[in-house]
């Protein structure tokens, strides 16, 4: 890759003053364009689609769309809309690079149906692991949540009821499946380790991970998942991740296995996951990502008993947006050196 002296980067998305004057601290050879009156505001931390509800005068639109036309490359796809990404890429041959806000931005770029020539000419990259903290977390209070037994404490305080004394999983007594080693199974991984789990770990490179005591190959998954006590899934949603935990894996576990999801909705069945908790072969699940978001109504696992529903929050962080500005300063530079840049959509299978 060559080097470059400047870059024209046009901010697509929200972001605060503080965090522009941010990313032009760290990396002074770009020209960091933005206009806070083209862009919708924000409704809370970390909303970069912005209010939707938000609508620009054609003059507007037309003012938007110049700038970022402009763009070598972006920050953000054009309000998180991939007819956005589609329209810009086709109008502005000069574009090189673009980073999407989300972790799994490449379904994003999937979305826009960028031809060949497209994905050939211009790198996307993610925020990937600019989440692995806050997720980790979730995953660990998820696995204890089911360890000491949330939902029988919850039942008897809301009944008043002081039972027989029971007795609790320990966290340094199980085996813990992190399914998926990028960013967020590393991070997740890490903190399991350190409450002294066994940390087992599903694996495509084979490479070693940090806290991981046992590689699992994915085409072994189903025998490993009978000697674990907690799955953790991680991973992205892809063709490939398509209910890989489904029922043939339901059917293998240990009985009384706990599951925690901070990946994709997608990767578990969740047909097959009620029914492993109707049967008590999974004793309890914690899930911030489900098939259908927002989850709908009548879904069961609103109302299971042996399951904490979590809106697709676990991530959330005011920390988020100075995260995701540090990292396009730091793939700005690398850019700008010719060095290859961090967290690259595979545009094979968009994750």
């Amino acid at each position: 890759m060559s080097t470059h002296k400047s870059l024209r980067a046009v901010v697509a998305v929200p972001l605060r003053e503080e965090h522009c004057l941010l990313i032009e601290r760290l990396e002074p050879r770009l020209e960091l364009v933005r206009d806070v009156s083209l862009t919708r505001p924000m409704r809370g931390p970390a909303d970069w689609s912005g209010d939707p509800d938000h609508e620009r005068s054609a003059a507007q639109q037309r003012a938007f769309d110049e700038m970022v036309d402009s763009a070598d490359a972006l920050f953000g796809i054009p309000d998180v809309d991939p007819a956005a990404l589609a329209r810009t890429v086709a109008a502005n041959p000069g574009l090189r690079w673009v980073m999407t806000t989300a972790a799994g931005g490449g379904g994003q770029v999937k979305a826009a149906g960028l031809d060949d020539a497209a994905l050939e000419r211009i790198v996307f990259t993610t925020s990937a692991g600019v989440h692995g903290g806050p997720l980790a977390e979730f995953a660990v209070f998820g696995v204890l949540a089911g360890a000491k037994g949330l939902p029988r404490l919850r039942q008897d305080q809301d009944a008043g009821v002081w039972p027989e004394r029971w007795e609790m999983r320990q966290i340094d007594e199980m085996t813990v499946l992190v399914v998926g080693l990028g960013g967020i199974g590393a991070e997740c991984a890490r903190r399991f380790h350190a409450l002294g789990a066994e940390v087992w770990g599903t694996t495509r490179s084979g490479a070693p991970v940090d806290g991981v005591d046992r590689l699992i190959p994915l085409d072994e998954l189903v025998s490993a998942v009978a000697d674990v006590d907690a799955i953790v899934v991680t991973l992205p949603g892809t063709e490939q991740t398509h209910h890989l935990i489904g029922a043939d894996i339901f059917a293998a576990v240990k009985p009384g296995v706990i599951v925690a999801n901070v990946g994709r909705g997608t990767v578990i069945d969740e047909e097959a996951l009620l029914a492993a908790l109707d049967d008590g072969r999974v004793g309890f699940a914690a899930l911030d990502v489900f098939e259908v978001e927002p989850l709908p109504s009548a879904s069961p696992l609103w109302r299971h008993p042996h399951v904490l529903v979590s809106p697709h929050t676990a991530a959330l962080s005011s920390k988020e947006e100075e995260r995701i500005a540090r990292r396009f300063a730091e793939n700005a530079t690398r850019l700008l050196d010719g060095e290859p840049l961090r967290a690259v959509v595979d545009t094979v299978e968009f994750y």
